[in-house]
C-alpha cells in the first residue's frame, strides 16, 4: 500500500487571497499534475456544485473593422482574414437572438461589438438591448472595448450584469500581441466597471506564444485585484488565417488544463469559463478542464466569429459526465440524440435483478 503524498496531506482550505506572488504561482504550475488537479477540485467544491456548469450564449452585435491590432483577432481592421464587416445589429434582431438563446437553455446572453470603445451615437441602442435582454429574464453581459467612467455608469444603470474585458496575457508579453491600447487602459476599464457596480468578466488567452511565466503573470494580475472577477474566461487560441498568429505553435492540452486549475486555486469563488477553442478539444480534454474547476461554457455553434461545438454535442457530453442533470435544454434541442452506450449499459445493470456478483459467485437476486 502506497503512502499519501505530503502534498495531498496539506490543508486545502482556499481563502480568497489578493497577495499572490509570481514565484508562488509558478510553483503551482510546477506541481505534479494529479496533485494540482486534486487541489483545484477541492478548492472548487468549497464554493460550487462540482456537477453544475453555467451556460451562456455569445452574439456578435457589430462585426469587423476594429481599429485595434490584436494579433489573434480576425475582426481587426489591420489584417485580411476574409471576414465580412457588419454594422451594429438592430435591437429587434438582437432580442430575437436572445429569445432563441433562452429557448435553447442559456441563462446568460453575452453581446460583443468590435470597437476600440463604444461610440456615443450607438449607446442608446446598446442600452435598449440590455433592457430587452433583462426583460426576457436572462443575465446580460457585454464586451464593447474600453469604457469611460460615464459609459460604465450608464451601462450599470441600464441593468447590465457583467462586463467582459480580458487582459489577454501578462503585462510583460502584452506588447507582443497588442500595441493600440495599453495594459493600463484595460485595467482602468475594469476599475470603472467594478466601481459602477457591475460584475467583472476578465481572463485571457493561452497559446499566443507566451511562456508559462506569462500565464502565471496574467493570473497574478487578475487574482490580486481588490475583488476577484466573478467570471474568468480561459481561452485556447483559435488560429485564424490572415492574422499574425496563424502559424504559432499550438498549446499542449495538459498545459491548458494546468492554467484552468491554477486559476481556480487562485480565484476559487470565481466561475472559470472554458471559452474559445472548445471546438478543437476532445471530450476527454474538456472533462479534464471541468475536473480542474471550469464551470461555465458558451452554448451555440459560434463565438463571435469562430466555431464552437454544436449544442447537441454539448448536451451529449454533459450526459456522459453527469453534468447539469435535469437542465432544460429547451425546444430547440429536442431532436433525437444518441444516448451514451456505456451509461445506458450501466443504468441497465443497476436495475437488473439477475446481475452477477463475481465475488460471491452467485446471482444477487434474493440476497439478504
Amino acid at each position: 500500500m502506497t503512502s499519501t503524498s505530503p502534498a495531498l496531506a496539506e490543508n486545502f482550505s482556499s481563502p480568497l487571497r489578493h497577495d499572490w506572488t509570481l514565484s508562488e504561482v509558478e510553483a503551482l504550475f510546477q506541481k505534479p499534475f494529479n496533485d494540482l488537479i486534486f487541489q483545484a477540485q477541492l478548492a472548487h467544491r468549497e464554493h460550487f456544485d462540482p456537477n453544475q456548469v453555467q451556460v451562456s450564449t455569445l452574439l456578435s452585435i457589430k462585426t469587423g473593422a476594429c481599429p485595434e491590432d490584436c494579433k489573434y483577432c480576425p475582426q481587426s481592421g489591420h489584417y485580411n482574414t476574409g471576414l465580412e464587416k457588419e454594422k451594429l445589429m438592430e435591437v429587434k434582431k438582437v432580442l430575437e437572438e436572445a429569445q432563441r438563446a433562452k429557448a435553447s437553455g442559456a441563462t446568460r446572453f453575452c453581446m460583443g461589438a468590435a470597437w476600440k470603445n463604444p461610440p456615443a451615437k450607438d449607446m442608446p441602442y446598446i442600452i435598449e438591448m440590455i433592457k430587452g435582454v433583462k426583460e426576457l429574464g436572462l443575465e446580460s453581459c457585454m464586451t464593447l472595448g474600453m469604457l469611460s467612467e460615464d459609459q460604465a455608469s450608464e451601462l450599470a444603470q441600464a441593468g447590465l450584469d457583467y462586463y467582459n474585458h480580458n487582459l489577454d496575457t501578462s503585462p510583460e508579453f502584452y506588447g507582443n500581441i497588442i500595441t493600440t491600447r495599453t495594459y493600463s487602459d484595460r485595467l482602468n476599464t475594469l476599475s470603472f466597471v467594478r466601481e459602477a457596480g457591475m460584475n467583472v468578466c476578465s481572463g485571457g488567452i493561452v497559446g499566443l506564444g507566451e511562456t508559462e511565466r506569462d500565464r502565471a503573470g496574467m493570473l497574478v494580475q487578475l487574482a490580486n485585484m481588490p475583488k476577484h472577477p466573478e467570471s474568468v474566461p480561459i481561452n485556447m487560441l483559435v488560429k485564424v488565417a490572415g492574422t499574425p498568429l496563424e502559424d504559432v505553435d499550438a498549446v499542449e492540452g495538459i498545459d491548458f488544463v494546468r492554467t484552468i486549475a491554477v486559476a481556480k486555486i487562485m480565484m476559487p469563488a470565481s466561475n472559470v469559463r472554458l471559452s474559445a477553442g472548445r471546438e478543437l478539444m476532445s471530450d476527454e480534454l474538456q472533462a479534464l478542464a471541468f475536473l480542474a474547476g471550469a464551470n461555465s461554457i458558451f452554448l451555440g455553434d459560434k463565438l463571435l466569429t469562430t466555431a464552437n461545438p454544436e449544442a447537441n454535442k454539448d448536451r451529449q457530453l454533459f450526459e456522459k459526465l453527469g453534468i447539469n442533470e435535469g437542465h432544460d435544454w429547451g425546444a430547440m434541442l429536442e431532436a433525437p440524440h444518441e444516448k451514451c452506450p456505456i451509461k445506458a449499459m450501466y443504468d441497465a445493470e443497476k436495475s437488473n435483478d439477475h446481475y452477477y456478483d463475481a465475488m460471491a459467485g452467485k446471482s444477487m437476486a434474493g440476497r439478504d
